[in-house]
């Protein structure tokens, strides 16, 4: 296929589901959740590609707050630093010593390290979410995607789901055996992607062609946006073309999951091992 130029008009998005709006912080502690100097400080120097984020009080002395930030970097994770009454509304009723972390079985990824993994030839499929927010659809998604033979699940570090304890429950253990790729930008993660020949196939709920209208191509990243938002403008304009599954009846959009079921089950209907 050849990439055209030019912007693709905007509508509404897969993945518009009522009320799930996810909140900044939950307030039941997560099960994810480390906290403590030495813990957090381990986790970084001896497994830093299992931290997912570092929660950081405004109140820690320079030195650690320093040594914390050069660890993290070095690591490529994310510090939020935070006033320490929001990092105790966070880790609860414990002595946090003004750090906390959110760690997982599931290791992130890099993203140059997935590319340099892929083999040079043969069908190939990638997932992209664009800020999916709940851990049940990661979950649902990464177990799908191994389902039809996907060679990872890539998402963004900042502003989404992350895989933790819910996600490897949900996805039935997918997730500790797929790769999970944290990325720092989408937008540059989908140019990436066609500089390394796929072809970037955006879900949107009433734009673009059918996507039963002309077979996926060999080599595909299918795009999903996420709960309530969809794609967003920068997004849906990278992507090389946007495609809609046509519905019936008055629903009007599906679960970002299902979306995501439907399109990477239509790749492997021509390229999955069963076709």
């Amino acid at each position: 296929m050849e990439r055209k130029e030019g912007k693709r008009p905007s509508g509404r998005r897969f993945g518009k589901e009522t009320g799930s709006s996810a909140p900044q912080f939950e307030k039941k502690r997560s099960e994810d959740l480390n906290w403590g100097r030495q813990v957090v400080l381990q986790l970084l120097k001896e497994s830093p590609d299992r931290v997912q984020k570092i929660f950081l009080g405004k109140n820690v002395s320079e030195s650690f707050s320093r040594q914390i930030k050069t660890l993290a970097e070095k690591g490529g994770v994310v510090v939020q630093v935070l006033a320490p009454e929001v990092l105790s509304e966070i880790c609860g009723p414990v002595n946090h010593q003004g750090v906390a972390c959110k760690s997982s079985e599931v290791s992130m990824a890099d993203l140059g390290d997935f590319l340099s993994s892929l083999p040079s030839g043969g069908p190939l499929l990638a997932v992209i979410l664009d800020h999916v927010q709940d851990p049940h659809n990661l979950g649902a998604i990464a177990r799908t995607a191994e389902a039809c033979g996907a060679k990872g699940v890539l998402f963004p570090k900042r502003r989404g789901a992350l895989p933790g304890g819910t996600v490897v429950k949900v996805s039935a253990g997918a997730a500790l055996r797929l790769p999970m790729v944290g990325v720092n930008n989408v937008v540059n993660t989908i140019k990436e992607l066609q500089e390394a020949g796929f072809w970037t196939i955006g879900l949107d709920n009433r734009t673009g062609r059918s996507l039963w209208s002309e077979p996926m191509p060999e080599k595909t990243a299918l795009i999903v946006g996420a709960e309530g938002e969809g794609l967003s403008r920068l997004v849906s304009d990278t992507c090389d073309e946007i495609v809609r599954i046509p519905l019936m009846g008055e629903t009007g959009s599906l679960n970002a999951s299902v979306a995501c079921a439907v399109g990477m089950f239509e790749w492997a209907r021509k390229w999955g091992p069963q076709s």
